[in-house]
């Protein structure tokens, strides 16, 4: 029968899990908290903390409520946000990470610094993190997604390049070189390498973890940027590498083809769903071999 095992390295980042506990914390005390957003991209996780009373809003939500608590995700919110909040009377508990928050500040300090200057943010245009970033610019920060975003920039005005903590820190060295090439010698570029090291310090690891199984279920919510990034990872290595969100994904067939079996994760994926996917392949797999 395969060997089925989890990745020790996946799972929830710090930020995640202050974020849960934040919300475990104030559920203890009242039956009903209110979060901006979904707390985690991870729809099993969101649907545990719903059952505890945890209610996901939206921003136009945000805007109709008036003397509640609302919780703000580890993503992080523009300063409009607080705005609302604040006119509407509603206590906000912080869950932002701290590294997103260091991040905001420095882009706003920046962009307080020279207005004029192009400040430029590698990252998914609409993730909740981007909008926060944006946000510390009035709006006026350039979202580059990838290289071809990047090639339409104006390289006769100063550039300054941030990124979203959880993208690949190679895909952002390939933008770097490429706007060194192409700066004007009268402008000014500087970049920054805000992209977490929680996140980036995992892919040798999950390489490595991919390499060593025959079939690998990397085990992710479908809007988890970091999970898109470390699962694209996990195929470079193992083509046989699966993305699932839940137990009920698991695909039978492939597991009589397989001798050794990982299972791992994103930074949104908690550790619960992980032993649960595990337990559901190796009852599949005593099932099988009965």
């Amino acid at each position: 029968m395969a060997k089925v095992e989890i990745d020790e390295g996946s799972g929830f980042c710090f930020g995640v899990v202050n974020a849960i506990s934040k919300a475990e914390e104030e559920l203890s005390r009242s039956d009903t908290l209110y979060c901006l957003g979904d707390i985690v991209h991870n729809g099993m996780e969101v649907e545990r903390l719903h059952l505890q009373g945890l209610q996901t809003i939206d921003h136009s939500q945000l805007s109709q409520l008036h003397d509640v608590k609302v919780l703000l995700r580890a993503h992080g919110e523009p300063p409009a946000t607080y705005a609302t909040a604040e006119r509407n009377h509603i206590e906000i508990i912080d869950a932002t990470c701290p590294v997103v928050l260091q991040l905001q500040r420095r882009i706003k300090r920046q962009y307080d610094d020279n207005p004029q200057a192009q400040i430029v943010i590698f990252g998914k245009n609409g993730h909740a993190e981007v909008l926060g970033l944006v946000g510390q610019t009035d709006g006026n920060a350039i979202v580059v997604e990838n290289l071809d975003d990047a090639s339409h920039l104006c390289f006769d005005r100063d550039i300054y390049l941030y990124s979203q903590t959880t993208k690949s820190l190679d895909e952002f060295q390939r933008i770097v070189e490429y706007i060194k090439e192409h700066i004007s010698p009268d402008a000014t570029f500087e970049y920054y390498d805000t992209i977490c090291r929680q996140v980036a310090n995992r892919i040798p690891n999950i390489r490595k973890f991919a390499a060593s199984h025959d079939l690998i279920f990397f085990v992710s919510g479908k809007k988890s940027s970091n999970g898109k990034m470390l699962f694209s990872e996990c195929q470079k290595v193992n083509s046989n590498s699966h993305l699932i969100d839940s137990p009920e994904e698991i695909d039978t067939s492939l597991l009589a083809k397989a001798s050794s079996i990982g299972i791992c994760g994103a930074t949104s994926t908690p550790k619960w769903l992980m032993e649960k996917i595990s337990a559901t392949i190796e009852e599949k797999l005593q099932t099988s071999a009965n």
